[in-house]
């Protein structure tokens, strides 16, 4: 029986991870400390999303992900839709702004601003609907090729890369669907088009999901070679894993324009 620290402690510490997780955390409650003030949902969601990503990363759960396939898909859930989406609903940037110390908010501007002027060319880029949409849907497929699949399970190093970057994209990913602009700033896509996207990246995960469950072969080996954490038939365990890629990662596209069209509803009564 696994005792509430063990389960605490990671199983496989990540130095960047962990900083990662705390420096959120920590710029969030210093921008609370010094004024900011998002409301009490807006911060419990940014929490919640920023707990998730740590909790199936730096816990005793990284292990059941690494030798468990339906593990190893929550945890993606986790990292590329749950978490980040939670985390970007609350758009925080305001607050992590408020956090930030007065020489860090003044880098743009310094020696660094050719350096800023190109990260956001390339965050433009990144976030035009098309190739946005194209990545979050890219990475999933990517990742669950067999072949690429089994070569990251197998890489301490190609695992942390391979969760970095679904985390990482599930940020850029739906800060753009929750962008709700500000002041003076209109938000990059208007709520039909969010809507568009969210429904255009749909029908490739269900897909996706729908093969790995009723697929007659099993498609990851990898976790025969290594071990599963509990005996569970591979078909199973694969099958569990489809659904998971399936079903709740698709209706994250449906609640998601739930809440765009809650956003336009209320901007439309603000206006009234």
């Amino acid at each position: 029986m696994i005792t509430l620290v063990e389960w605490l402690r990671p199983w496989e510490p990540s130095v960047p991870v962990f900083l990662a997780c705390l420096l959120a955390a920590g710029l969030y409650v210093a921008g609370l400390m010094r004024g900011a003030s998002p409301g009490f949902w807006p911060a419990l969601s940014y929490f919640t999303g920023v707990g998730l990503m740590y909790a199936v990363t730096q816990t005793h759960y990284d292990y059941f992900s690494q030798y468990l396939f339906s593990a190893h898909r929550l945890q993606h859930l986790m990292l590329h839709h749950l978490g980040p989406f939670l985390v970007a609903l609350a758009m925080p940037a305001t607050v992590l702004a408020a956090g930030l110390p007065a020489a860090v908010r003044r880098l743009p501007q310094g020696p660094m601003a050719p350096l800023f002027r190109v990260l956001r060319v390339v965050y433009r880029m990144v976030q035009q609907p098309f190739i946005a949409g194209f990545l979050f849907v890219g990475f999933i497929y990517f990742w669950l090729t067999p072949d690429i699949h089994f070569d990251a399970m197998l890489s301490i190093d190609l695992y942390w890369f391979m969760n970095w970057t679904m985390a990482i994209d599930g940020l850029l990913f739906w800060w753009l669907i929750f962008e709700r602009g500000g002041k003076g700033v209109t938000p990059r896509l208007s709520p039909g088009r969010r809507i568009l996207l969210l429904a255009l990246i749909m029908p490739p995960q269900i897909a996706l999901g729908a093969y790995i469950t009723f697929s007659g072969q099993n498609l990851f080996e990898i976790y025969d070679v290594c071990g599963r954490a509990f005996p569970i038939d591979p078909m199973l365990d694969q099958q569990i894993g489809g659904l998971i890629t399936w079903i709740p990662a698709a209706m994250m596209s449906v609640v998601a324009a739930i809440i765009v069209l809650a956003f336009r509803l209320e901007k439309d009564h603000e206006k009234a």
